[in-house]
């Protein structure tokens, strides 16, 4: 897809959707000796977000390991819809649609694995990181240049402001 189409697309984005390991993290699973896990967060994601929401995007995220962190993180930054421990992502991304009374195609996915195509299918738009697997890559609409964990999904985030023209908004609270 050329640049301008996708740069189309993107601005009849309404909601965005991330996986999270792999995307708003690196992948890897830390935990304690008693089984308590870890996960790290790129403060330039979260602040992306905020960005998201600030110019209309509704940010949401679904899944496949349930993570007391990971529900910490999306209330932190008010994430209102947090689906986890998703293990068929297609139907809980049409279920989160029609919750937010959006259409499919007004929706961007971002995922990194095998578990994240039946979401990354059926998107609007469909975006992966760096370091997915080439098989994710070849498959999704747009790549960033970041890994996940890494600012990858601030990096797409700056992508849907472009397609909105939207950095004066964005902006205007710290000139």
């Amino acid at each position: 897809m050329s640049q301008t189409d996708l740069l189309t697309r993107l601005k009849q984005i309404r909601a965005l959707v991330l996986d999270v390991d792999g995307v708003l993290t690196d992948g890897r699973l830390h935990f304690t000796e008693q089984g308590e896990e870890h996960k790290v967060f790129h403060s330039r994601d979260g602040h992306g977000i905020k960005l998201a929401q600030k110019i209309g995007i509704e940010v949401s995220i679904i899944s496949g390991r349930a993570s007391p962190a990971l529900r910490h993180r999306a209330e932190n930054l008010g994430i209102r819809h947090c689906m986890i421990g998703i293990k068929d992502k297609g139907p809980a991304l049409e279920e989160l649609a029609r919750t937010l009374d959006v259409e499919l195609q007004a929706i961007a996915v971002m995922g990194d694995d095998v578990i994240d195509l039946p979401m990354l299918n059926r998107a609007g738009v469909s975006a992966t990181v760096a370091d997915a697997p080439a098989a994710i890559r070849a498959r999704v609409d747009w790549v960033t240049t970041l890994g996940g964990g890494q600012g990858a999904v601030r990096e797409f985030i700056d992508l849907l402001i472009d397609a909105r023209d939207a950095w004066s908004t964005v902006i205007a609270d710290h000139q």
